[in-house]
């Protein structure tokens, strides 16, 4: 067990469902606190805590994809709900967003960091030449440490077999701190202020970025 997990975890197989997924996106990203992530490989599970996520919703939103509109790209954004959408940024990085809102509308939450729980052994070896903290503080990191990339794209968490979301651990409302999002400088004041990342207070697996402004 890494340094900083505590608490009964729930490795019942028991996902979360289309429902859960097709709400506000601001009460998914919520939501996701605690959940926990899988992914499924070779016959192997890998999982993590979801210890910190950021909402994007909809076209309004400056810092979100969908701002562009409906394009190739973003089409998987506007449903169906519980599906992964999988992007390459900076051309390094992927990172891994769920698919939030009724079909139609655009949202999705980005996984930020993870706690890792299954396979501890997989994902060192993932990300050789890491400390323990560093193995999955990063959206990009827990995609390397996960091996999530692009094939990955439309995935659905709900009914598929590589990605699924799963009831994790249950994380009181009172522990789960929320502010700006992260390297979101290109939107609008409005939108870089809006308080709409969302990460367990205290939690050694958080990412290190900092808002913009603090």
């Amino acid at each position: 067990m890494l340094p900083g997990m505590t608490g009964p975890i729930c490795l019942e197989n028991s996902r979360l469902s289309r429902e859960f997924f097709a709400r506000p996106t601001l009460e998914v990203a919520r939501d996701l606190i605690g959940r926990l992530l899988v992914r499924s490989q070779g016959g192997r599970r890998r999982s993590g805590i979801i210890v910190e996520c950021e909402a994007y919703v909809g076209e309004a939103d400056t810092a979100c994809h969908a701002s562009r509109g409906l394009t190739p790209r973003t089409r998987i954004m506007y449903g169906p709900p519980g599906h992964a959408y999988v992007y390459f940024t900076y051309g390094m990085h992927w990172m891994l967003n769920a698919v939030t809102e009724p079909d139609g509308i655009p949202g999705a939450v980005l996984l930020r960091a993870l706690e890792p729980v299954e396979d501890i052994d997989g994902i060192r070896a993932a990300r050789q030449g890491r400390s323990d903290r560093e193995l999955t503080s990063g959206p990009a990191r827990l995609c390397a440490a996960f091996s999530i990339d692009g094939s990955l794209n439309g995935t659905d968490f709900v009914l598929g077999t590589d990605l699924a979301i799963e009831e994790g651990r249950r994380v009181p409302r009172t522990a789960i701190a929320r502010g700006p999002r992260i390297g979101i400088g290109y939107a609008a004041p409005k939108d870089r202020r809006a308080p709409w990342r969302f990460w367990i207070e205290g939690n050694p697996f958080v990412s290190r970025g900092q808002p913009p402004g603090n």
